[in-house]
């Protein structure tokens, strides 16, 4: 019996994947990115950071309110003016409805 096409849908492709992600190649990969992540983060001991740097000259820390303003408020209030000012000028035209 033949296929009937409907116009406006295509055609059905026969697509085959060749090279799937079988279970052992994706274990393999998930082990190598664990591992990688896990030498990752035992070279780099956090307890090296106690010791200071010659020249080493922290400042004062920041308050719980400057540290919410400069990292939540202010990347907030830049987002809304920069998403602002795109609307405000945006030179494209709404077409008239025609019906």
């Amino acid at each position: 019996m033949t296929s009937v096409r409907h116009p406006g849908r295509a055609a059905p492709s026969g697509v085959r994947y060749v090279c799937t992600v079988d279970k052992k190649n994706a274990l393999r990969a998930g082990a190598l990115a664990a591992g990688t992540t896990l030498m990752m983060l035992l070279m780099s001991s956090p307890a090296l950071a106690l010791t200071r740097d010659d020249g080493d000259d922290p400042g004062s820390g920041l308050s719980v309110i400057e540290t919410l303003g400069l990292y939540v408020v202010l990347p907030i209030a830049l987002f809304l003016a920069i998403a602002g000012l795109v609307m405000v000028l945006d030179k494209s035209h709404k077409q008239p409805k025609q019906g």
